[in-house]
Formats: structure tokens, sequence, C-alpha cells
């Protein structure tokens, strides 16, 4: 009887290690890594033209051309959301 109330617990066990792990590899296939955990983040399309900047706050990389800026202490900063921006401290 232990035997098999230890057997279905190793069961659940590795059923729920199985869910998270496809639960990462799907988030790291859409690319929803960089976001802040419980910030919306909508980054913009990436165009093929523009410098390519990386997000001071999540990490991506952005084109300038399609980029929220903001300025501050002399330098630009570009970032790939209005959440992103809003965040940032300078």
């Amino acid at each position: 009887m232990l035997r098999a109330i230890l057997f279905l617990i190793g069961i659940l066990l590795a059923t729920s290690v199985a869910k998270a792990v496809m639960a990462i590899i799907s988030k790291a296939a859409s690319g929803s890594f960089g976001s802040p955990a419980g910030t919306p983040h909508q980054p913009h399309a990436s165009p093929t033209t523009g410098e390519l900047k990386k997000d001071p706050v999540c990490g991506t990389f952005i084109s300038t051309a399609t980029a929220f800026q903001k300025h501050a202490h002399g330098e630009t900063y570009y970032f790939c959301s209005t959440q992103c921006r809003d965040q940032f401290k300078a």
C-alpha cells in the first residue's frame, strides 16, 4: 500500500516538473522572458532598418527607428515599450 502511494506521488511530481519545463520552453520560444514579473510587455515589431540598441530595463534589442526614447543626463536611452521606459530609473 505504501509503495503504491509513493508511486502515485512520484507520478504527480514528475508530471508537475514536466509541465514546468514545457512552460519554460514555451516562454523561451515566444520570447517573453525579458519582461519583469507581472508586467504586461508588448514590444514594438522590429523593422529591418535602424540601429539596434539594448533596452536597459528588459534587455530586448530594439531598432532606434521605432524605439520609445528617454533623454536623461545628456544621453538617449531606447526602450521596446512604454512600460519599460516608465520603469527606467536614470
